[in-house]
């Protein structure tokens, strides 16, 4: 597991092999979240790039008989 450290000015080097493997580019913008005292950077990607990420996914659910 690739390991940072954080500058004096509070900045951090993603690692090369995240940073392709995420297709990550320069200026992109990440998302910041503070989750159970951890920090997790989510790219935010545009709608476009979304379309069809399901694909393949189950939807059909078990339904109780009244409900049909």
């Amino acid at each position: 597991m690739p390991t940072v450290t954080l500058s004096q000015k509070f900045q951090v080097v993603i690692p090369r092999p995240v940073r392709e493997s995420l297709s990550l580019k320069p200026g992109q913008k990440l998302q910041v979240l503070e989750y159970n005292g951890r920090i997790e950077l989510v790219p935010k990607r545009k709608i476009s790039e979304l379309r069809g990420f399901a694909k393949g996914i189950d939807t059909s659910i078990a339904r109780e008989e009244d409900r049909v």
